[in-house]
């Protein structure tokens, strides 16, 4: 009998000449080494009384089967009863079968070795791939000899090959070559073979991943090449995306993250897969490790960058641990669980599980706490830095404990000691603490205990001073502070920025640097823009320094897209709008001055052309309300004109004398009107702008502009010229649409009192007189308003006959 080379029966051969040559030397398989029942070579043949060998695997099922056929029991090849099933085990057979596979496989070896060569047909090498396969799997003993014959090199060359097929099979030789064989697997670890197989992870098809990721699964086992792997540059990176991954199969999906979970062993590879997104096997070492081991992840952990939603992950399930990792009496300790502490925090989500963990009792205590036991004044930052952090989540701080005697962060003491920080440390330290206070200042449940601590401190000149540092960020940070204060505190700022110290100079330079539009500008021209408008010594000083002018200038360059934008610009533009409208309101205290600027600057124009800056409600409120302001005065500046002095018969005899005719004069002030000398709505075409804010859906603008049509209505004009020229811009029926719509009270009171002034017209208050709903609105305001608006709106009823008018009925009793 010929044998094949793979230990098969083969009766056909091979072509191929030098090949046939080799076959010759392996021994072919003998009759007496089969099973008649399984046709395959014994592995341990037994004997039957009558002489006849089997596997005794094969023959133990055939009594096996007998018995539960209830047939006799016969010998399967001569069909004839057997007394007894005693099986007499044939050692000398197996002895020869097992000499026999041991030179058959040797010689099988040897070709497999040859075979596995660059050179090869690409069908040798798979043959012989297949063969190493076979012998690992048929005995675990058999991956010695592969060793031995220092096979495991050449399989790892197959790797190179340029044939897809032989790649993958040897990727696959090698995963059960080294399958519970540290041995085997030590001799992966030499040379470049593991970044080789890494490299496989990167290929298109999809065939090669998968078996480079099974390989190393079973490679990862080892310690030794738990270090390797991970120490090849991109390993991990590749690992941790595959176990991540939508796109792969779950089995490539499971073997990477099985990889992963095996090379967690290894505190370098944990580092690297927090570096890459997975977090899971450094918290628990965090959780779980020795307090070395601890140490250093808290340490690592406060180096990394971290999306927020890792922050939320990581503060959800080591918070507690950081916390009281922070509380420990040795300083490494304090300093790693302050550093991880500080990148968890300043995320809100992860913010309120540090608070709701216990945060912040040890970082008050932290900050405050002075002796032998302290923080270095450079942690002491850090933990600033982190209190500043959880208090701008917005959390109800007036509730939470952080002090022996249940104070809070915003008790009057706390709040003393924060300001004395702040003006006794650095300016690193000193820029966080003043975070801490916009924070809890930017609270509508904490401004209110914040302002009274603050004034009872009597801090407020000592903050104002920073304004002038010549750090920008602690510059910018006690500014915004300032800037929440100054609704609440805004004649003490005012005075102290009206101060000798310069510090209202600083704050402007500071608004009119000549660079892309910043925070700090914005929160600069928000905090002046936010002091009371009506301060006369404040205005005052703002137009003797010549900012008005400065204001206006930068204000017209944004409308022109003159200035870099960014997203500051809004509440920047706002704040310069806001801080020029202040000269409207000083048009009465300072009149010279004040009308001279605005004429100079056209100024009327200007809030006329911001009218229509849609989208910024703020712009165009403020814009609205200072028109109101110029408004009021056109009916003191008008020019009345000058009559002609009659001749002589007319002053004899009047009846021959004709009323001169005086061309030119404004309809609603009655003489010489023009917008820039005495900003007259009529002559700058804004009637129609504003009337068309009235629709506005944020209330605050439409009471701003319904305040300035409201002006054409007003005592010392000609009110029946402003409604008509209200007609003519179609505001009536807008008007009285706010009233209707019952919005706020204060828009309410505005609505009702222009109402009245239009109903004063016969021909509107007979229209309306028929309609319901007005009737409704105007009865509303008479019986729930305040009593002022309830006069108003008795007066509007009486022109539509709602209430009689009994002033004509009754003799004056006078």
């Amino acid at each position: 009998m010929a044998g094949s080379w793979d230990g098969s029966y083969d009766p056909g051969g091979q072509s191929d000449d030098s090949f046939h040559i080799d076959r010759l030397h392996i021994e072919p398989i003998y009759d007496a080494f089969i099973c008649p029942l399984t046709k395959q070579v014994m592995r341990d043949p037994v004997t039957l009384e009558n002489g006849q060998t089997f596997e005794r695997e094969a023959i133990e099922k055939w009594f096996r089967e007998c018995r539960e056929s209830r047939r006799r029991l016969v010998c399967p090849l001569t069909l004839r009863e057997l007394r007894s099933t005693e099986l007499n085990p044939s050692i000398a057979l197996r002895h020869t079968i097992e000499e026999w596979k041991a030179r058959n496989e040797a010689a099988q070896l040897d070709m497999a070795r040859r075979s596995l060569s660059t050179g090869s047909p690409e069908n040798d090498i798979l043959q012989a791939l297949k063969f190493v396969q076979q012998l690992c799997l048929s005995n675990q003993s058999n991956k010695h000899v592969i060793r031995n014959a220092e096979l495991i090199p050449v399989i790892v060359d197959m790797l190179k090959s340029s044939s897809r097929l032989v790649r993958c099979k040897a990727l696959e030789t090698l995963r059960i070559v080294v399958e519970d064989d540290s041995d085997n697997k030590e001799i992966m670890a030499e040379g470049d073979t593991v970044r080789t197989i890494v490299k496989f992870l990167s290929h298109e098809q999809s065939k090669e991943r998968e078996e480079a990721v099974s390989l190393l699964h079973e490679l990862s086992k080892s310690e030794i090449l738990c270090e390797k792997i991970g120490s090849v540059n991109g390993a991990i990176l590749i690992l941790v995306g595959m176990a991540s991954s939508n796109s792969e199969n779950l089995l490539t999906v499971e073997k990477a993250d099985r990889t992963l979970e095996n090379l967690a062993k290894s505190e370098n590879n944990v580092r690297q897969m927090a570096e890459n997104g997975r977090l899971h096997p450094l918290l628990t070492l965090l959780l779980e490790g020795t307090p070395e081991t601890k140490l250093s992840m808290a340490a690592f952990l406060g180096e990394l960058v971290l999306n927020n939603d890792v922050k939320v992950f990581v503060a959800r399930t080591a918070g507690l641990s950081l916390i009281n990792l922070m509380k420990s009496t040795n300083m490494q300790s304090r300093e790693a669980a302050l550093k991880a502490l500080n990148q968890i925090s300043s995320d809100e989500s992860s913010a309120k599980f540090l608070i709701e963990a216990g945060v912040l009792p040890p970082l008050v205590k932290d900050l405050f706490t002075v002796g032998s036991n302290q923080l270095p004044m450079r942690l002491k930052e850090v933990s600033a830095t982190i209190l500043a952090n959880v208090v701008s989540s917005g959390y109800d701080f007036d509730s939470i404990p952080v002090g022996s005697d249940n104070q809070t962060l915003v008790s009057e003491e706390i709040i003393h000691n924060l300001l004395h920080l702040i003006s006794n440390t650095g300016p690193a330290i000193e820029c966080r603490l003043f975070q801490v206070l916009v924070g809890l200042t930017s609270s509508p449940t904490t401004v209110s205990s914040v302002v009274s601590a603050i004034k009872s401190s009597g801090a407020t000149i000592s903050l104002v001073q920073f304004i002038e540092v010549p750090q920008r960020d602690l510059r910018m940070a006690s500014i915004k502070l300032l800037q929440n204060l100054s609704p609440y505190m805004g004649h003490e700022l005012t005075g102290s920025l009206r101060g000798t110290s310069g510090q209202l100079g600083s704050l402007i330079r500071v608004i009119l640097e000549n660079i892309a539009i910043t925070e700090e500008q914005a929160a600069a021209v928000g905090l002046l823009a936010d002091l009371p408008e009506r301060d006369v010594g404040l205005t005052r000083q703002i137009l003797d320094e010549g900012v008005f002018q400065l204001f206006i200038s930068r204000v017209i360059s944004i409308r022109q897209g003159e200035m870099r934008g960014s997203r500051f610009m809004t509440p920047y533009l706002e704040g310069l709008v806001k801080v020029l409208a202040r000269i409207t309101f000083a048009l009465s205290t300072e009149s010279g001055s004040a009308r001279a600027l605005c004429r100079e600057h056209n100024v009327a124009s200007l809030f006329i052309d911001l009218l229509q800056a849609n989208g910024l409600d703020n712009v165009q409120m403020v814009s609205a309300m200072a028109l109101e302001n110029l408004s009021q005065e056109s009916k003191n500046l008008t020019k009345l004109p000058e009559l002609p002095t009659p001749g002589f018969c007319a002053s004899i005899f009047p009846c021959l004398g004709k009323p001169p005719v005086i061309t030119g004069l404004c309809r609603v002030h009655r003489g010489m009107c023009s917008l820039k000398e005495t900003f007259c709505l009529l002559e700058g075409h804004a009637v129609e702008k504003l009337v068309a804010l009235l629709d506005h859906t944020n209330d605050q603008v439409v009471e701003a502009t319904l305040a300035a049509l409201s002006s054409l209505l007003d005592d010392g004009v000609d009110i029946e010229q402003g409604v008509q020229v209200l007609m003519d811009a179609d505001g009536i029926k807008p008007i009285f649409d706010v009233l209707l719509e019952k919005r706020t009270e204060s828009l309410k009171r505005r609505a009702v009192w222009a109402v009245e002034r239009l109903l004063r017209t016969e021909d509107i208050a007979y229209e309306v007189s028929g309609d319901a709903n007005i009737g409704l609105a105007l009865v509303d305001s008479f019986q729930h308003g305040d009593y002022r608006t309830r006069q108003i709106a008795e007066r509007a009823l009486k022109h539509v006959d709602k209430i009689p008018n009994f002033s004509g009925i009754f003799p004056n009793m006078g």
